[in-house]
């Protein structure tokens, strides 16, 4: 055999090896078992990223409201749709304007009310949980989130200074369309829904003055007692265990109440009363305790064991 066909049928093999080589290298792929299956269901990892932050920028000024003739006129001045973003910028009802009390005001009105919320439009460390109720006690508002998108936000009056709000994470418990309050029987909590069942904390409807007033539960608008008391879950009870969490409510934050009112600093920074990297470790750190209790995976643990069972 000729030298250079012996290298022409050595450079074929060659060749050839390489190509079937390739052909058959593929990524080994490793089927999970069903217990990973379940646990992979069942925790999620936390998302360390920070929340998304970006806002429409949005410029605040002060009124006075040095008479009731001024706040007759601000009433008046300002739609329906208007009024309600300024109360619910300064945490108060109409009814509980004063003279010199000064309030802040949105210099343009937005059509989307959560373009003034404090918190983000999206939270990324709450995509893996289906409803989340934020309580802000520093600047006294709360954010609804489903799967870490906003959904609602709105003023509250947590706790006075005698009687503080507890910092927490709490799950939503029982609920009542009308109860009676523990501390004085003429008070009617419309819409209660309980979050702390031996302390006995909750949200409902009450007065909103415009700084925390309560006796540690936290108080809301009507309408917005309303929503929570629909959209929110209570726990699944069997016999006298539970047997799986209610939505997970997030108390945080701490109001400094021997400052001015925090919302009065969107005159100087629109960006003054979001989150601080501090509340966000909070959060992180309330997300990662709701991670390991498996009583916030249940239901998902049960479907996939019926599932298996099925297919068995």
């Amino acid at each position: 055999m000729k030298p250079l066909t012996v290298f022409r049928n050595i450079s074929l093999l060659i060749i050839m090896s390489i190509f079937f080589y390739a052909c058959n290298s593929k990524t080994q792929v490793v089927e999970p078992s069903v217990s990973q299956s379940e646990k992979v269901s069942m925790k999620n990892p936390v998302t360390k990223s920070t929340p998304e932050t970006y806002k429409k920028e949005i410029r605040y000024s002060i009124d006075s409201l040095k008479t009731k003739e001024q706040i007759d006129s601000l009433i008046t001045t300002y739609t329906e749709g208007e009024l309600k973003t300024i109360l619910a910028l300064n945490r108060i009802e109409k009814n509980r304007l004063r003279p010199k009390r000064p309030i802040v005001i949105p210099e343009c009105s937005s059509d989307e009310f959560n373009a003034y919320s404090p918190f983000p439009e999206t939270v990324s460390f709450l995509q893996c949980i289906p409803k989340t109720v934020l309580i802000s006690q520093r600047v006294q508002a709360f954010g609804l989130y489903e799967n870490g998108e906003l959904v609602k936000w709105g003023p509250v009056s947590t706790g006075k200074n005698s009687t503080r709000t507890p910092n927490g994470l709490n799950y939503g418990n029982y609920k009542a369309k009308r109860k009676v309050s523990t501390v004085d029987e003429s008070w009617i909590l419309p819409y209660y829904f309980n979050f702390m069942n031996f302390e006995g904390v909750g949200v409902h409807q009450y007065a909103l003055p415009g700084y925390p007033a309560s006796h540690g539960c936290v108080r809301l608008y009507m309408d917005d007692a309303k929503y929570i008391f629909d959209w929110a879950n209570m726990w699944d009870v069997e016999g006298s265990k539970i047997a799986k969490n209610g939505t997970p409510f997030m108390v945080f934050g701490e109001y400094d109440y021997g400052k001015g009112k925090p919302w009065i600093n969107l005159t100087q920074n629109m960006k003054a009363n979001d989150l601080t990297q501090e509340e966000i470790n909070t959060l992180e750190g309330y997300i990662q305790k709701y991670q390991e209790d498996p009583k916030n995976f249940k239901n998902i643990a049960s479907k996939n064991a019926e599932a298996e069972l099925a297919k068995a």
